[in-house]
């Protein structure tokens, strides 16, 4: 029998963006009559802890679980909401997993991943990066006050804006070297990833890498696998 996957990325759920709120709610519905839905990061624009910001997004929360019910979801962190933890999960029954996850489905293999971790030209961003996602420091933030914990994200966030400004495109883009040794490990399967917002199909000698996009108000994107794999774009 053939299996019917959905994959999406980089939606960026905000409290007060309504019309995207509501295009994620709509896309939840309809995903029912799928097996599985891949969520492969940032799914949320910003998540400082379970006990912080589930209470703003009560509306997507609920429609995550009743997706649940009817078709396996599993969510992947991204460099936005890697805060998700269990509490998270066992409201929506949404499975949380690890990057890379192979996906084995209709014959064929798919290497998933958000993707920030190939971006190994932007050498700052990589160094923040092992710093925030160590567990230590995650333990550390989501114990801290909730007022400290909003202003230190609102900084964080800030810098990030300005660094970004000051790079090229090219230098937060995956690194061809670091996909190519992801992929060495899994000979057999092709690459699915988002993070970069940048949706294209690259075929490669040996496989072929799917970028998925980010998601405005009005419209959104996503793969879907049967017995081959097709775009979708969502309104």
């Amino acid at each position: 029998m053939i299996s019917r996957t959905l994959i999406i990325a980089d939606i960026h759920l905000t409290a007060n963006e309504i019309g995207k709120n509501q295009l994620f709610e709509k896309f939840c519905q309809q995903a029912q009559t799928a097996d599985q839905l891949f969520i492969l990061g940032d799914l949320f624009n910003t998540w400082l802890g379970d006990d912080l910001s589930m209470p703003h997004y009560a509306a997507a929360l609920a429609a995550l679980k009743t997706l649940s019910s009817k078709t396996e979801v599993l969510i992947m962190t991204g460099n936005r909401d890697f805060l998700l933890a269990q509490d998270f999960s066992r409201q929506t029954n949404c499975q949380l997993i690890s990057a890379p996850y192979l996906l084995k489905t209709n014959g064929h293999q798919y290497v998933l991943t958000h993707g920030d971790e190939l971006c190994t030209d932007d050498k700052s961003y990589q160094q923040m990066r092992s710093v925030l996602q160590h567990p230590i420091t995650q333990f550390i933030f989501v114990h801290l006050p909730k007022q400290w914990r909003l202003k230190l994200s609102g900084q964080l966030r800030q810098k990030s804006i300005d660094a970004q400004q000051a790079k090229s495109r090219a230098i937060m883009d995956v690194n061809q070297l670091a996909v190519n040794q992801l992929m060495e490990k899994y000979p057999s399967a092709d690459l699915i990833h988002g993070h970069t917002h940048r949706l294209n199909t690259h075929v490669e000698k040996t496989f072929t890498r799917y970028v998925l996009g980010d998601w405005s108000s009005a419209q959104g994107n996503a793969i879907e696998i049967t017995e081959k794999l097709n775009r979708l774009e969502i309104s």
